[in-house]
């Protein structure tokens, strides 16, 4: 799907190599909410913010051509940016009883203040986000709750308290919230009769006593022998999206492993055609991870510091006259992998203030791994984690 799905693999594969430096137990994100979530900054955002943003989700090359476009020319390409969003949002969002994929994005805005009409009827059309009047002046607390509550009703109550106590001001005019929910069924289910106690090794000293379940089945495979590695495919009903298992043959072999891995590498491997199927004992542990990122720091690294900044952030695309600056970047995330399939939900908050082989292969997941959620048709990542630690 144009850049959109390749480009949103690299960003949340920078995003994920980031966090994994600053924490060593499980991590779990959803890089398509959160691209979303800054795709309706860059829609508000000139200048040198909206370039930062731009070549920070990978959607601008940096070419010698592209540094000496046309301002014509700019505005085109910007709108083609948000026309891939708009598409990529559409695609995922198709109605189907065969799992529950729900993307929402919402803007909460202080009431008293002034937004530039052009930007709310630009998110509404490629975000599908309008604007919801809070009193955020007089009633911060109350515009929190309310917040909260549109979250956590969006994600089957899976995410709460999206913006903690005290996290949004009197200062605060706007709120962008991103929320992304996916519950599927695998297309063939493990059986509970299977599933039985066993040790997952953070490393190769210790031991945690985990339910593992198993399966004997086709299965896309690769074997990576330069990385000392294998992946899987595991698709869930229909086939629209799959889940992918990146396993090191060494139980301490993950972290090599990502410092080697590119984005590029990732999508190759797991592309159509690239993987065969092969008959696989797979051992599955059944594991829940739920989780909340302060995002700032984390973006800031990867190309995303101007919008943070009171000085530089050119944020005139929303308002005019413009003080508004990126205050903070919140991300909250949930995932439960057992027999049945799969429950994932993430949301994204920003607000802003003035200012040779054998019959069968063996994967066996007993030690750290990598995996991701893939929506096929859409060719993109939409949630991404390491598994570490029961």
């Amino acid at each position: 799907m144009d850049l959109q799905g390749p480009a949103n693999t690299c960003f949340g594969f920078d995003l994920f190599k980031e966090l994994s430096e600053k924490r060593g137990d499980n991590i779990f994100f959803s890089p398509a909410g959160i691209s979303a979530a800054i795709g309706m900054l860059l829609l508000g955002t000139r200048g040198a913010t909206a370039a930062q943003l731009e070549k920070m989700l990978f959607l601008e090359k940096d070419t010698e051509s592209s540094r000496i476009r046309t301002e014509e020319k700019e505005i085109e390409k910007t709108e083609e940016i948000h026309h891939q969003f708009q598409r990529f949002l559409n695609e995922i969002s198709k109605l189907t009883n065969d799992y529950e994929l729900k993307v929402a994005n919402r803007l909460f805005g202080e009431k008293t203040y002034l937004f530039l009409q052009k930007y709310l009827d630009y998110v509404e059309k490629y975000y599908h986000a309008s604007l919801e009047p809070v009193d955020f002046l007089n009633a911060a607390d109350e515009s929190r709750k309310k917040i909260n509550s549109w979250v956590e009703s969006q994600t089957h109550e899976k995410i709460k308290d999206l913006f903690a106590n005290g996290s949004l001001s009197s200062s605060t005019k706007l709120v962008v919230v991103n929320v992304i929910y996916f519950k599927g069924q695998w297309d063939r289910e493990f059986a509970k009769e299977n599933t039985q106690e066993e040790e997952f090794w953070l490393n190769k000293s210790t031991s945690k006593s985990v339910l593992m379940m198993t399966q004997h089945q086709s299965f896309s495979f690769m074997i990576l022998e330069d990385l000392q590695a294998k992946i899987l495919g595991i698709p869930y009903k229909n086939n629209d999206l799959s889940m992918f298992v990146l396993l090191p043959d060494d139980i301490d072999g993950l972290e090599k492993i990502i410092d080697k891995i590119t984005p590029s590498e990732l999508i190759e491997w797991t592309s159509p055609g690239h993987m065969e199927e092969r008959t696989v004992n797979l051992h599955l542990p059944r594991f829940e991870v739920e989780d909340s990122y302060d995002m700032e720091a984390v973006l800031a690294a990867v190309g995303m510091a101007d919008a943070f900044n009171e000085q530089q952030a050119d944020s005139s695309g929303m308002s005019s006259p413009s003080g508004l600056h990126a205050q903070k970047f919140l991300h909250r995330s949930f995932v439960e992998v057992s027999e049945e399939g799969t429950e994932a939900a993430a949301a994204t908050g920003i607000s802003f203030a003035m200012t040779s082989a054998p019959d069968y292969e063996k994967f066996h997941c007993n030690h750290p791994f990598l995996f991701f959620i893939r929506h096929n048709e859409a060719d993109s990542v939409l949630f991404f984690g390491r598994f570490s630690s029961p």
